[in-house]
């Protein structure tokens, strides 16, 4: 039985993630939790850094949000972003862009 307790835990933990993140509602305009950081400057140099095909997927689905946030529409269901579809595209770029800022800064202080 002590052998289930994770296992029925981690669905649990999935289950609620799943909840919370249509809860949010971003999903329902087609955005990714990626699209809807703050734009600080590590941030920015992080999308500035992206591949073209993945900006441009980006400012697509920014841009429709926008057009659906002021005709205060939703997107139908089955375009809905899906949990399992929403990959951290921008995390690989922003690690990047901080571990450099503080390595300059470290270089700075010397």
């Amino acid at each position: 039985m002590a052998s289930r307790a994770p296992a029925a835990s981690g669905r649990v933990l999935v289950g609620l993630r799943k909840w919370y993140y249509n809860l949010a509602g971003f999903n329902k305009i087609g955005l990714m939790r990626d699209d809807i950081l703050h734009e600080d400057g590590d941030v920015k140099e992080a999308i500035r850094r992206l591949p073209e095909n993945v900006y441009n997927d980006r400012m697509f689905r920014v841009k429709r949000a926008l057009d659906l946030s002021m005709k205060q529409q939703v997107l139908p269901k089955s375009q809905w972003t899906k949990y399992e579809e929403d990959v951290g595209y921008l995390a690989p770029y922003l690690e990047e862009v901080i571990r450099e800022r503080k390595e300059k800064e470290e270089w700075m202080k010397k």
